[in-house]
């Protein structure tokens, strides 16, 4: 049987792994032992991560054509190659988690959806999160604020209700005690004062005057500190 034959079911099984897949990353493995080669596959195949060495020529082949045809610069001395058809980033991540304790281990380039990444990028890419980890800040920073809307309405119902909240500030927003000096000095006192005198030339009487004068007895029921205010309009009357 003619090598190119023996050759073709390779390539056809590298085209089959690389179809459809999100993140493709290649490595120089050399100077790995055999216990950390071990535990580097174990960890990816635990991952869901096809990873597997291959001839430069045979993987040549099976790029040419394809998105992955921009590796071909990087198939230069040993290679291994990890493919993942669901996480893009998730080779480069778990690969260069593995690289801290097996520095041997070397990123060669790489694509991830498409674009093809060179050494120092995919060592950047590596440093992205998983997606569950994406998804879980994000759904973090959209509870927050429902998280303090719910207790602002915790509070409001505590309170009996935005009305009472509403009330109770405008209470905390009223004096509680209006002075002699204040009372004194309320338009609707000075407004009264000045018309007293056209009062009593009409009636002639304090009593009549106070029956005319709403404005003073009003002010003076509904605000207790006000009737010393309202006396000497009184007295002026009855002059």
């Amino acid at each position: 049987m003619a090598k190119v034959e023996l050759k073709q079911p390779i390539i056809d099984a590298i085209s089959a792994d690389i179809k459809d897949a999100q993140g493709v990353v290649l490595v120089d493995y050399r100077g790995l032992t055999v216990a950390q080669d071990t535990e580097l596959r174990k960890q990816l195949r635990e991952a869901g991560i096809v990873y597997k060495v291959y001839k430069n020529t045979l993987m040549k082949r099976a790029f040419e054509g394809t998105e992955f045809a921009g590796l071909e610069d990087c198939l230069a001395g040993p290679s291994a190659i990890a493919i993942s058809k669901e996480d893009a980033t998730a080779p480069a991540r778990l690969l260069a988690g593995f690289a801290k304790n097996a520095p041997a281990l070397e990123f060669k380039g790489g694509v991830i959806e498409g674009n093809v990444y060179d050494q120092a990028s995919m060592i950047e890419i590596s440093k992205i999160p998983s997606r569950e980890v994406l998804l879980s800040k994000l759904l973090g920073s959209l509870q927050s604020p429902m998280a303090n809307l719910a207790r602002v309405i915790d509070q409001i119902a505590e309170k009996g209700g935005a009305g009472a909240i509403a009330t109770e500030g405008a209470v905390a927003e009223t004096p509680a005690v209006v002075t002699a000096e204040e009372a004194t000095e309320a338009p609707a006192v000075v407004v009264a004062a000045e018309e007293a005198p056209v009062v009593k030339a009409a009636e002639g009487s304090a009593e009549v005057a106070a029956e005319e004068a709403p404005a003073v007895e009003a002010v003076a029921e509904e605000t207790p500190a006000v009737e010393e205010a309202a006396k000497p309009v009184a007295e002026v009357a009855t002059e």
